[in-house]
């Protein structure tokens, strides 16, 4: 009989290279500090949940949660069976369930409390012995960014960071890392004395996103795209993620956060990367990381960051045929504060493949629709055959990678409309993974956590990554915070007219999703 969780295969003549068989992880367990927040019970048990359900996980796997809670095993069980049955990806199987459940532990405690850590250690030997999970113990720290370190120097002084011979310990941390280029640093130091770099995981999960990965496959296994992926035929790109959702319950999060450091810096620059990267030599992960090294600290930023440079606050308006408060109407935001919820900046790459190509990245809150989406435009056509009537509505090639919600590939160009007469028109040609893929895509969660247990790093940035992308953005915050409170853009629209005259000097226009 199948059951969610299996043990990976002893065969030995299997060939690990073999794409057929899925990868499984070994004995393990996963502890997540933070488990009664958003991301954990939305995210985090869920995709815990699918990779049993898919079988990906081994027999033995362990899930403990760490938080202040007065709760016992069985409480948090079902926490997370509650969690599993609202919003996991895949069907809700009982026996998948039960073989999970007997896993779960919990762990009542503090960031500061000493003796919970004690007793987390004490948790973790006794999954060791009881479990199978021979002492490989990742730690997912699903908590605000002050913690990180307090939370790591517990580990270590619990012991809970030492591995023994051929074991292994991981830890996990979301964005942001860090507020600024010296917080990173000092935040890598921290973990560095605790952990090797090749056992800290920094969670960004758009790189997760079948989307994403698939960029790479386009770019690197066609030979269509590669020869005009440059300077000599492309005239811009733009990297868009837009939400239509206010701040919401985020407020002690975001306010001090903002739209750069939360997206910008990790999400948006991470797309530019795998844009910009040249070939590597192949998909491991050192390899992957030296080209989008190459990319971040060729970034340059325009001399007049101002110009350049756009950010705003959404204000009331309406969303969804609903009115909507604006952001300092915001609950738990001061009616002073300058957090800017849009952002948008203009970077050029200094290669001989990019010279001269903008790049141009926003992001922000309150939009008119939910979309993430990179765009690559191309240069008209040098010479065109035609009366200047026949191709009046004739704009540019695009080559479009929608990474959310509508996953797929857009490719626009110029067709004859039909009829007796010569007229040029746009149109698309949609690759829609919904269409064309009968297995609907892993939550971006599944593949990086399994990633994680497995110990594959390639989807993870590195703390070089992290500080070359602070490099970027320190210059504009430092503008930012001397310019007082950013402009205001009515909610449902698509951000304040600084973004789109930042773009009119170039001759430029935003596209509109």
């Amino acid at each position: 009989m199948r059951t969610g969780v299996v043990a990976p295969s002893e065969n030995p003549l299997r060939d690990p290279r073999d794409r057929r068989l899925p990868r499984i992880a070994g004995p393990c367990s996963l502890v997540i500090f933070g488990v009664t927040g958003d991301l954990s019970r939305k995210k985090l048990m869920p995709a815990v949940y699918d990779l049993a359900n898919r079988g990906l996980l081994p027999a033995g796997f362990a899930l403990v949660g760490f938080a202040r809670r007065d709760w016992a095993d069985q409480d948090f069980a079902q926490i997370v069976h509650d969690s599993v049955r609202e919003y996991a990806r895949t069907e809700f199987r009982e026996d998948v369930w039960q073989e999970l459940c007997k896993g779960i532990r919990f762990v009542a405690g503090d960031i500061d409390d000493e003796a919970a850590f004690d007793q987390l250690s004490q948790v973790v030997m006794d999954l060791d012995r009881v479990r199978g999970t021979r002492g490989n113990h990742a730690f997912y720290l699903s908590i605000p960014p002050r913690f990180f370190g307090p939370v790591v120097q517990q580990l270590k002084r619990s012991g809970l960071s030492v591995s023994t011979e051929g074991a292994w310990r991981r830890v996990v941390i979301e964005k942001p890392f860090g507020h600024d280029l010296d917080s990173a640093r000092e935040l890598n130091r921290t973990i560095d004395e605790v952990f090797p770099s090749g056992s800290v995981f920094r969670i960004d999960h758009y790189l997760g996103k079948e989307t994403v990965q698939n960029l790479l496959a386009l770019r690197f296994a066609n030979t269509m795209f590669e020869p005009i992926w440059n300077a000599n035929y492309v005239d811009h790109v733009q990297i868009t993620m837009a939400e239509d959702i206010g701040i919401g319950g985020r407020a002690g999060y975001y306010d001090g956060i903002g739209a750069a450091r939360d997206v910008i810096q990790n999400h948006l620059l991470q797309l530019l990367a795998l844009t910009a990267m040249e070939e590597p030599l192949s998909f491991s992960a050192n390899d992957v990381r030296i080209e989008k090294e190459k990319v971040l600290t060729a970034i340059v930023l325009p001399k007049d960051l101002d110009k350049h440079t756009a950010r705003g606050q959404y204000a009331s308006g309406w969303q969804g045929g609903a009115p909507v408060i604006g952001f300092l109407e915001e609950q738990g935001i001061s009616p002073e504060s300058i957090t800017e919820t849009f952002a948008a900046i203009k970077l050029e790459i200094d290669t001989r493949r990019w010279a001269g190509v903008p790049f141009y990245l926003r992001t922000g809150k309150r939009l008119g629709r939910r979309v993430t989406e990179l765009a690559v435009v191309f240069k008209r056509a040098p010479h065109l055959p035609f009366n200047a009537t026949d191709t009046e509505e004739l704009g540019q090639n695009a080559f479009v990678v929608r990474i959310q919600p509508d996953e797929g590939v857009t490719m626009r160009f110029g067709s004859k409309v039909p009829g007796t007469q010569m007229e040029v028109r746009d149109v698309n040609m949609d690759f829609a993974y919904g269409d064309s893929v009968t297995e609907s895509s892993p939550e971006a969660y599944e593949r990086l956590i399994l990633d994680v247990l497995l110990g594959d790093p390639p989807l993870f940035p590195r703390h070089e990554e992290v500080e070359l992308g602070w490099k970027v953005l320190d210059p504009i915050l430092e503008l930012w915070a001397s310019r007082g409170r950013p402009e205001q853009y009515e909610s449902g629209t698509w951000g304040p007219v600084g973004s789109h005259e930042m773009l009119a000097r170039d001759g430029r226009t935003w596209r509109r999703p």
